[in-house]
């Protein structure tokens, strides 16, 4: 990330260079007048050094500003994207090393060519207002960035793991015993664990935990399932064993104020999946299901139920060992949400490893594809009778994009209770391709249905699907353009 000295030195060389440019002096002229080498010059106006007070006075009074001027933090209007983006939490605190990328280089690319750097930042920044992108989506988008580089899999985080189990001298077995990790939070990390307290707050249904860290009394909401009060525990854990200091205080989704928290949330968020669905353990049970020559639905739900883990948690696992241990790279994760049945369906998480799979996010308040066994499942939860706990259920579907050749085994988990009640689904896509078929015995079984899909309504030609949510407004407006374009060029060649 960028240091508040490579800021300030960067802003104060790319006011100076302004103004030399401004006042008509070339790079000799004024170190000249300066009395200081045109390489220190140089270096200044690329920000690497920062003169002292004395070289500052003498530059203000040649080109004719102020001390103050010349030393603010403010640049013209001209550069003002720039100075935006300096002085940003997201270019402080957005870790460039993370991503092999040196500070200095960014630096130097803005020194080098501010005018055009700054029209490139300035379209961003438009991109960014038009689509209402906060700095948390540059964030997350980081973070997802970092996921896909590693193919979602972090050997330090598994190798951490493992090593506290050794020290704790925990029982792995699944089920994972929960009163293991409470009994860990309390006598090694002094925590006092309250479920009570938060369900006196009936406006903060949503979270299910908040940790008071003055106290640490970490308060839990009364009715939790086994699932999410392990998985709660087993973040704390972590945040503790790997010593993650900038971290949530809640477990729900609220604006963050950095991207080291995004990170170490991720980082808590994997330890607690890794400690409660054990690598080997998991490995082999997979191992044993692709191997079936039929897709068993029960056998996956089985799974779930062996490690009492929530059907997110599981399928966010599967994502870490997949590509590790049987070489698919090619998958992603979905995450869909909808409000009540009358609600629309909402993206909130998606991963994709090796490239960019459809299906993904859409800013553009599109109805999402209703052949989706991602949105189907929900959809048909919501039409069974009404029962006393929402119901969870499985499904596969082979889904084929439409004027394309590509293809996903997709398989979902979907939890929905009554028509004014919130669902969910999740779902890990894999790319059909002959790696695939060797891993995975029962791709070709009939019970699994193919399904011809697309992106979104607005923009499929299957004009006769029977679940269309839309018209296909962006196919009709792209036929209108295309017919535009060739009455134009018949009149243009005519002559």
């Amino acid at each position: 990330m960028l240091s508040h000295g490579q800021v300030v030195r960067l802003i104060f060389g790319l006011k100076l260079r302004e103004l030399r440019q401004e006042r008509g002096f070339t790079p000799a002229e004024l170190a000249r007048a300066c009395d200081v080498s045109v390489s220190y010059l140089n270096e200044i106006e690329k920000g690497k050094k920062y003169p002292k007070a004395d070289k500052i006075l003498s530059l203000s009074k040649v080109l004719e500003v102020s001390y103050d001027q010349l030393t603010s933090l403010t640049l013209s209007r001209k550069l003002e994207p720039i100075s935006e983006l300096l002085q940003s939490d997201l270019l402080k605190e957005f870790p460039l090393e993370m991503f092999g990328l040196d500070p200095i280089r960014i630096v130097e690319l803005i020194s080098d060519a501010p005018a055009k750097m700054n029209a490139f930042i300035g379209t961003l920044f438009e991109i960014a207002r038009n689509y209402e992108m906060r700095q948390e989506h540059f964030f997350l988008a980081a973070l997802r960035s970092y996921q896909e580089m590693h193919d979602n899999y972090f050997e330090e985080l598994e190798q951490d793991v493992r090593t506290f189990i050794v020290q704790e001298k925990l029982l792995v077995a699944a089920p994972f015993a929960t009163r293991q990790l409470e009994r860990v939070l309390t006598d090694k990390y002094g925590y006092t664990v309250d479920r009570t307290k938060l369900g006196e707050y009936v406006s903060l249904g949503r979270l299910r935990s908040v940790f008071q860290p003055k106290t640490k009394r970490l308060l839990m909401r009364p009715g939790l399932s086994g699932a999410q009060e392990a998985f709660v525990l087993g973040r704390e854990i972590a945040f503790n064993y790997l010593n993650l200091r900038e971290r949530p205080y809640v477990n729900a989704s609220f604006p963050v104020r950095s991207f080291d928290e995004v990170l170490n949330n991720f980082k808590a968020s994997y330890f607690a999946g890794a400690l409660l669905m054990e690598e080997e353990s998991l490995t082999r049970d997979f191992q044993k299901l692709f191997a079936s020559k039929k897709w068993d639905p029960t056998a996956f739900l089985d799974l779930i139920t062996k490690y009492d883990v929530s059907p997110e948690m599981f399928m966010q696992r599967i994502t870490n060992l997949l590509p590790r241990h049987f070489g698919l790279q090619s998958l992603f994760f979905l995450r869909f949400d909808q409000a009540n049945a009358e609600a629309a369906f909402v993206l909130t998480k998606e991963l994709h490893l090796s490239r960019l799979h459809n299906p993904h996010g859409n800013e553009l308040h599109e109805h999402y594809c209703r052949r989706w066994v991602s949105l189907r499942l929900i959809s048909e939860l919501r039409q069974q009778p009404a029962a006393p706990m929402p119901t969870t259920a499985i499904s596969a579907q082979r889904s084929r994009y439409f004027g394309t050749d590509d293809e996903y085994l997709c398989l979902t988990l979907a939890r929905a209770g009554g028509p004014n009640e919130p669902a969910v689904s999740v779902t890990v896509g894999l790319l059909c391709d002959d790696n695939l078929r060797q891993k995975v015995t029962f791709l070709d079984d009939p019970a699994i249905p193919v399904r011809i899909v697309n992106e979104t309504c607005e923009r499929c030609a299957i004009y006769d699907c029977e679940v269309r949510a839309a018209a296909p407004v962006e196919i009709e407006r792209k036929q209108r353009t295309q017919e535009l374009e060739t009455a134009i060029a018949t009149l243009v060649n005519a002559g």
